[in-house]
This record gives structure tokens, sequence and C-alpha cells, in this order.
């Protein structure tokens, strides 16, 4: 078993040092809980100032990219009233009649409105996979190679037209993303510059017993 130590007395002649007031040991607690608090605002303030500088650029960046990328591709719907894009066939896509494919949104609108719809009318429906093991099983089947074609250029350029748009929601959340950081970095400078201005000896009489 080990010894159990007790505290020396003191010398003799030397008085003990007398206990703090409390006031003042209150006071040096919440001295030090305001030191600590500073500190988190501090951190929180970088955290969230280089959190939104990067949302927002990121947001940017994938949003520009998305509208350099469709406006190089000069894809457009078809005029209003052409055959193509008839409002009995096509009613949700009237309101794109003649414009560029530039933006997330009228990518999807493109891709699953306009492509898909057409696709769906080569071969009943059946997929490029359908049709081009039909086209394996009979290679003299010219009709069968050119929907084979049509297919694979068709779903080719869907794809690409929803992984725009897919880009361009993730850069629209980064968007949403930093705006909230944004907010709070406000927020927190407001509350740190409020508590390195204030005397913090304020907050301890407030604190101390009276």
């Amino acid at each position: 078993m080990s010894a159990v130590t007790t505290p020396a007395p003191p010398a003799a002649g030397v008085p003990a040092p007398p206990p703090l007031p409390p006031t003042v040991a209150t006071r040096r607690t919440a001295l030090g809980f305001v030191a600590t608090r500073r500190v988190v605002e501090v951190i929180l303030l970088v955290i969230l100032g280089v959190g939104s500088g990067l949302l927002f650029y990121g947001s940017h960046f994938g949003l520009d990219m998305v509208h350099s990328q469709l406006t190089a591709q000069d894809i457009s719907f078809p005029a209003k009233g052409s055959p193509s894009l008839s409002p009995a066939e096509f009613p949700d896509l009237q309101q794109y009649a003649g414009q560029k494919v530039d933006t997330g949104d009228k990518a999807k609108a493109y891709a699953n409105g306009f492509i898909r719809r057409h696709l769906a009318a080569v071969d009943n429906g059946l997929t490029y996979s359908q049709v081009s093991a039909a086209s394996i099983a009979a290679p003299n089947n010219a009709t069968l190679t050119a929907d084979v074609a049509t297919l694979f250029k068709g779903e080719t350029l869907r794809g690409l037209l929803l992984y725009a748009w897919g880009w361009s929601v993730v850069s629209t959340l980064a968007l949403y993303a930093a705006i909230g950081a944004a907010i709070g970095f406000v927020i927190i400078l407001v509350v740190t510059v409020g508590d390195f201005v204030a005397d913090p000896r304020i907050a301890a009489r407030h604190i101390s017993p009276s």
C-alpha cells in the first residue's frame, strides 16, 4: 500500500496565506471564461471566413464551367410552333422554345423531355443495349444498324447533358452553403468585436457577488 501524504504545516512563525476574497476569485473565473470564449470565436471566425470563400469560389467555378461548356455545344430547342416541338407532345418544353441550352435546368429539360422522348420512338422504346444485341444477331439488317447509331448518339448526348445538370445542382447548393457561412461569419465577427471592445472586468463585476 502506498503511504498517504499530508500537506506539511506552515513553518513556525510564518503565517498561512489568506484565502482569496470571493469577489477576486469570481472575477478571475469570469476573465478566464471570457478569454476562452474569445479563442473559440476567433477559431469560428477563421473557419467560417475561409469556408465561405472556398464555397463561393467553387460555386462560381462550377456554374461558369457548366454555362461555358453548354454554350460551346451550341444546342437549341426547336423554335416555337416547330413540328418537332409540338405543344401536344412536348407541353412542358414550350417555355424553352427557341432558346439555347446554356443552363443546368435547360440541359435536364432537353435531355429528359426532348431526347428521351425521341429515343423512345426508336424500335418501340427498346434500349441501346437491346437494339445492339439484336443488330449483332442480324448484322445484315441496315435498319437495326442505323437505330443502334441513333440510340448511341442520343444516349451519349443525353448523359452529357444530365452530367452538366448534376454539376449545376452541386454548384447551386455550394452557393447556398456559402451564403449561410457568410452570414455566420458576419454574426461571429460582430460578437467577437463586441467582446474585444467591451471591458471583461464589466462582465466579472456583473457575475461577482455585490
